[in-house]
């Protein structure tokens, strides 16, 4: 068997290893070992990649980012963010109609952006809206599907611990991905509040009524999260300020968050304790499943698979748009069978290659000229008139200028292969918002939605069918937005430029 056709097999005895329920860690690891023993005929080279790559990916500066975003998450549940959040959103929202399931979503999302764990997202606002839901008359099913679809708002609104692997798995900036992640991510809530808002109309009976709250008493709720958007404002926008880097905010914002715990007397050592351990065991199990697919993803190098499946779709003359589409179906069918880590670690190795191939023409190369012959202009650059006349009425003809016309200019040129390298990026930075809401909606897809567990897990009283039928309202809201994302992809993009 040549060593292309090994690599083929090895997915789907891969996924039978997970199906089995072998850690995904664990058979990341044995594949990738045994794939190598097979094509080389000795462990020698697997023996060596291991101790090659545990140094390489543990010493890795990129990766000590996320145990500061989990250790941020920690301490934001500890200082009583949530419950401040909940109440805020539920004061200005909660007497409209599905209002108290809106302020649920509303306050999913503020937690979201100093948390980036969906599943520590879900699990702390289900504890803080999940009475408040049942109090007011809110159905079981109804209640948990809500919660479940909001918690999914941890992974997307940045920072997110997900969007921090893929950039590290395809090379991509952080803090481009974190910006290209807040428009959608604000999308998510929108869309989440209007499926709520048509869902208390279809079935009435579903929801209860709120008193209407003072507006003294909704701004003294306002007042309380300031704590949320000082942190968010000092990590998302240190970091695009140029103050730290993304790792460097990370760690600004677990001791910012630290010390509002330690300030509203919510941190004791025995919680601080709790808060390590937690953070340590979380990180442990995602640094594992990172080394498995560090050493299966070499494998897959050797045997020229990822290259070989690029090269064969690229030659087949599908449409970009039908590769995506392919893609995007395929993660959502494994979504209802796999959690979200898992999947990003196993297929982009695979996925990416693909995509990089391909040209979505998602920026063409005079609109790149075009721009940097305005930035030259804003930038006061000393350009002949003649020769700045007869560039622009070149780009306004549709005709790219050359090396030798941008030198003339006193500019930088913008070249094909830059044009090519850029395009590259943008297409890199769609796709990982597209893949990051594809997998969110397989947190919250049955039959193995994630955070459906979780919710249903802290309420009891309410059949896990009821929460899967009230979920799909959700999962619809969700496909839509893919299809918006998908079809216009400067939503996703238009920040960056």
């Amino acid at each position: 068997m040549s060593a292309f056709a090994i690599g083929l097999w090895s997915f789907p005895v891969l996924l039978a290893l997970i199906f089995l329920r072998a850690p995904i860690g664990a058979a990341m690891f044995l594949m990738g070992i045994g794939g190598l023993w097979l094509i080389t005929g000795s462990p020698d080279m697997a023996l060596n990649l291991l101790k090659g790559e545990s140094y390489s990916t543990f010493s890795s500066y990129s990766l000590s980012i996320i145990p500061m975003f989990l250790l941020m998450g920690q301490f934001a549940t500890l200082s009583g963010m949530s419950t401040s959040l909940f109440k805020a959103a539920e004061g200005w929202l909660g007497h409209r109609k599905g209002g108290v399931a809106m302020a649920s979503v509303g306050a999913c999302a503020g937690f979201g952006a100093i948390c980036g764990s969906s599943l520590a997202t879900a699990a702390t606002m289900g504890r803080v809206a999940l009475p408040e839901l049942k109090r007011y008359g809110y159905s079981g099913g109804f209640s948990t599907a809500t919660l479940a679809a909001g918690g999914t708002l941890g992974i997307l609104i940045p920072p997110s611990v997900i969007l921090v692997i893929y950039a590290i798995l395809t090379e991509q900036n952080i803090a481009s991905l974190f910006l290209a992640a807040f428009v959608p991510g604000i999308l998510a809530a929108i869309g989440y509040m209007l499926t709520i808002a048509i869902y208390v109309r279809v079935n009435p009976a579903s929801a209860g009524v709120k008193a209407r709250v003072p507006y003294a008493e909704r701004l003294r709720a306002l007042a309380e999260i300031w704590p949320v958007i000082a942190v968010f404002g000092l990590v998302v926008g240190g970091i695009y300020a140029g103050w730290f880097t993304p790792t460097e905010g990370a760690a600004v914002g677990a001791a910012g968050t630290g010390l509002l715990a330690l300030v509203r007397g919510n941190m004791t050592w025995a919680m601080f304790a709790q808060s390590i351990i937690a953070t340590a065991m979380s990180s442990a199990m995602i640094f594992f499943i990172i080394l498995g697919a560090k050493l299966y993803n070499s494998f897959l190098a050797l045997t020229q698979m990822p290259q070989e499946l690029s090269l064969w779709v690229v030659s087949q003359g599908y449409a970009p748009l039908t590769v995506l589409i392919l893609i995007l179906v395929f993660y959502l069918v494994m979504g209802c069978l796999m959690d979200s880590l898992s999947m990003i670690l196993l297929t982009i190795p695979i996925f990416w290659p693909v995509m990089a191939g391909l040209d979505f023409g998602l920026i063409s190369l005079l609109d790149m000229q075009a721009a940097r012959l305005a930035q030259g202009i804003a930038d006061g650059v000393a350009m002949a008139p003649d020769l700045l006349a007869a560039a622009q009425a070149k780009l306004a003809e549709g005709v790219a200028l050359t090396r030798d016309e941008f030198r003339a200019l006193g500019l930088r040129p913008v070249t094909e292969a830059m044009h090519a390298d850029f395009n590259t990026t943008l297409t890199a930075i769609w796709f990982g918002i597209l893949v990051l809401i594809v997998v969110e909606v397989g947190l919250i897809t049955p039959p193995v939605g994630m955070n459906l567990f979780i919710i249903n897990a802290l309420d009891r009283t309410t059949p896990i069918t009821a929460t899967y039928r009230a979920v799909m309202w959700f999962v619809t809201s969700d496909l839509i937005r893919v299809a918006i994302l998908v079809a216009f992809p400067g939503i996703t993009l238009f920040l960056l430029r």
